[in-house]
């Protein structure tokens, strides 16, 4: 029983020196918000022109297709009273086809526009996480966190990481 109670005031003992010199050896600690950095970059900023440039035509002609689709469908409601049955039946198959097709474009646009933006992104990431262990090794950092809960300014270096990667060529 009394090496039990020994053995746990030693094991107390050594925790509490380890714990004091924990404190004494001040930790450096940064943290990153990764999304502002994604968002005010020059070069996520760029990659954002990119895409746009990319894939707007392909988003107005989506707007286009939608526009005349839906001229097509006021204009088949307008005429309905007036025509045959079998008019108005091959009417809306066309319209219901039209949809169709407009709702695959769409899904089809969308997949290559994230596909795409995916592909951008990481490029960013990948320089973003070069610049963070750059400036980890030359500030002699203990730790960098991305993305806490809560953070002081303190230990924020995001507009850090922004200026170094706005500073690349």
């Amino acid at each position: 029983m009394m090496s039990k109670l020994l053995q746990s005031v030693a094991l107390a003992s050594s925790m509490m020196l380890a714990a004091t010199a924990v404190q004494a050896q001040e930790l450096k600690i940064g943290y990153v918000n990764s999304e502002r950095v994604l968002r005010e970059a020059n070069l996520a900023k760029a990659a954002q022109i990119k895409l746009e440039t990319e894939f707007g035509k392909r988003e107005k002609d989506l707007r286009d297709l939608e526009a005349r689709l839906r001229g097509a469908a006021e204009k088949l409601e307008k005429d309905a009273p007036t025509l045959s049955e079998a008019e108005k039946n091959r009417r809306q198959r066309d319209v219901v086809e039209q949809e169709r097709d407009l709702q695959r474009k769409r899904r089809e646009w969308q997949e290559d526009l994230t596909q795409r933006k995916n592909e951008e992104l990481s490029v960013v990431v990948e320089k973003a996480n070069k610049v963070i262990k750059q400036i980890f090794d030359a500030e002699k950092y203990d730790l960098i966190l991305q993305d806490a809960i809560h953070f002081s300014a303190r230990v924020d270096i995001t507009k850090k990481v922004i200026d170094a990667l706005n500073a690349q060529k």
